[in-house]
């Protein structure tokens, strides 16, 4: 793959720059997992949540759809994020445990369970092909 100018002019990111990207993107959402777990009050902790709560489960649900087109699984991704986040703070609000620190705490359990099990079936499913070529 050429990170040329190619990529340049289309307005694209070189692929060479997408650990980058996926290190500031964990370092954000790293730290507002911290933010709020600490309950620290900063004026970056809502924003910094937020993209935690956001992203923390639409990267374990897209690491599960990998099948899928790729045009239409960042939006399946974001769509199962938010509608996870819904879930979780309707079950907690139903059993009268509502709390922001535990709202998080769950959502990134979960979303640690969603990317955990994608890993193992892909593992299972090269494990299944190298047999059968073996």
């Amino acid at each position: 793959m050429d990170s040329g100018p190619e990529y340049e002019r289309e307005g694209r990111p070189a692929p060479t720059s997408l650990p980058l990207v996926a290190g500031a993107v964990l370092g954000i959402g790293g730290v507002g997992a911290v933010l709020a777990f600490a309950d620290i009050a900063a004026s970056l902790r809502a924003p910094f949540t937020l993209f935690f709560l956001v992203v923390a489960p639409a990267s374990a649900i897209a690491a599960a759809l990998r099948g899928v087109d790729p045009l239409s699984r960042p939006v399946l991704a974001v769509v199962g994020a938010v509608g996870l986040d819904l879930l979780v703070a309707h079950v907690m609000l139903a059993l009268q445990t509502w709390s922001a620190r535990g709202g998080v705490v769950v959502v990134g359990l979960l979303s640690l369970l969603l990317f955990l099990l994608a890993c193992a079936r892909r593992l299972r499913c090269r494990v299944a092909g190298w047999r059968r070529g073996a």
